[in-house]
């Protein structure tokens, strides 16, 4: 037995694909999306993905606008901004790129950001909205995993996902997404005892830990469908948290690094921003 393997990038490019089409449509009736991405400091890493972000919008239609502001920049400076794009009636969409330096607060810039305009899924309001089944921006690379198994037609109803990870970003609003489609989720983290058992259980085993090849063939419950969120870099290599060789061999579908979760991440904010943009022209 060898795993279908589900590749993100492909499906990443035909939803923007449909997202450019929606796009040119809303176009026609003077709507233009767009989306204002702010960053702090010359990170490498993180201003190549907020590139990403923009290169993305622009392929699909989009407007997009890229902020750069000097790492030394006050925490009031950037609440300032923010209040000043939650104003502006041409933007629908606001992406602070996290984590912002030591001296502000994350979780204020998080909140400052209006619900309405929270492309990224992250404000409180719409945490809450999402716990308690409402329509909202769901966080990006968690509605991604869920676009990617319902794309490859997994049943998720009565199925138990085991979820290893319990970030904000990702373990945590995944098991909760998941939870919402009527699976049965167990979260699993750096304190959890006898992780083996707990993943051997797994009918969709979600890892997301930032631990290259944490879990491994023999890990797997055979037939399993395995999403693997990691990124790591080992050796000059992107690989993820699951070892992809081994894994394969036991699983029914598996997600590769990369080319597979990542690429979602960014169509999911895109998502979001149309959205958003659909629903302030409706307001």
């Amino acid at each position: 037995m060898s795993a279908e393997v589900i590749y993100g990038k492909q499906l990443a490019e035909d939803l923007r694909q449909e997202m450019k089409e929606e796009v040119s449509a809303l176009h026609t009736k003077d709507i233009r999306p767009k989306l204002v991405v702010v960053i702090l400091g010359e990170d490498p890493a993180s201003m190549s993905y907020v590139k990403g972000k923009q290169r993305a919008s622009e392929k699909i239609g989009m407007d997009s606008e890229l902020i750069e502001l000097p790492v030394e920049t006050s925490e009031q400076e950037l609440l300032d901004l923010i209040e000043k794009l939650n104003q502006d009636a041409t933007v629908h969409g606001i992406l602070v790129q996290l984590p912002v330096p030591d001296h502000i607060s994350d979780q204020k810039i998080i909140e400052a950001i209006h619900p309405d305009k929270d492309v990224d899924g992250f404000h409180p309001a719409n945490v809450g909205k999402m716990m308690t089944g409402q329509d909202t921006f769901f966080p990006c690379t968690p509605y991604g995993i869920l676009v990617m198994l319902k794309r490859a037609e997994i049943t998720l109803e009565g199925k138990h996902v085991v979820i290893i990870g319990r970030s904000n970003l990702v373990g945590k609003p995944v098991g909760q997404l998941l939870l919402n489609e009527n699976a049965t989720v167990t979260h699993c983290h750096s304190r959890t005892k006898q992780l083996q058992s707990h993943t051997k259980q797994a009918d969709i085993l979600i890892v997301a830990a930032g631990k290259p090849s944490l879990i491994s063939g023999e890990d797997i419950k055979e037939g399993a469908v395995v999403i693997d969120v990691g990124v790591n870099r080992v050796d000059g290599k992107l690989t993820g948290d699951v070892d992809f060789e081994s894994a394969k061999e036991v699983a029914s579908h598996i997600t590769p690094v990369p080319k597979g979760v990542g690429p979602m991440t960014i169509t999911m904010l895109l998502h979001n921003t149309i959205k958003a943009a659909k629903r302030i022209h409706n307001q």
